[in-house]
């Protein structure tokens, strides 16, 4: 059985609902009179809990050593590449995510991410590309992430390694 309200509970409680107005089809809420005589005018509003926080994203595994010098020699060649330069935020995302989607439903295996390196070398896109590859749909098929060697683009890019397809 709930306990009854304090009376600055109930004056609270008043304010709230003369607020609400109930959705189409569904009943007003139970209104709480007025506390009587000698209550507080005003009562401070309680503090709203803060809000929870977002899970930390980890970050895709770097690619294995061996694959990456064989990626930067040439010996497994960059199968695809995408450019983002001068994209906006969203747009950049949905077009990796949808590149990368395709790219591993056609069975390639490394791909090339061109962010740029931004104004003063901390641009938006190479900040973020890492973050968007640890989240679903692309954590799934991301085995790994590397910076790009110098003649691939180095800081401004990224080497993606996309996992095996699996049987269909």
């Amino acid at each position: 059985m709930p306990r009854k309200l304090k009376a600055d509970e109930a004056h609270l409680w008043g304010h709230v609902t003369a607020t609400v107005r109930p959705l189409p089809g569904r009943l007003a809420p139970n209104v709480i009179s007025p506390p009587a005589e000698g209550a507080p005018a005003h009562l401070p509003l309680p503090k709203t809990p803060a809000a929870p926080k977002a899970k930390a994203v980890r970050p895709p595994e770097a690619i294995e050593p061996g694959r990456q010098k064989r990626i930067v020699r040439g010996h497994e060649p960059l199968e695809a590449r995408i450019d983002l330069h001068g994209m906006t935020h969203d747009r950049a995302r949905a077009a990796l995510e949808s590149f990368l989607l395709r790219v591993w439903s056609e069975g390639c295996r490394e791909a090339l991410v061109i962010t740029g390196k931004g104004v003063q070398g901390d641009g938006v896109l190479r900040r973020f590309t890492p973050e968007w590859l640890a989240v679903p749909p692309l954590r799934e098929i991301v085995a790994g992430v590397s910076q790009a060697h110098r003649r691939h683009g180095g800081e401004g890019a990224l080497y993606v390694a996309l996992k095996r397809k699996g049987p269909a």
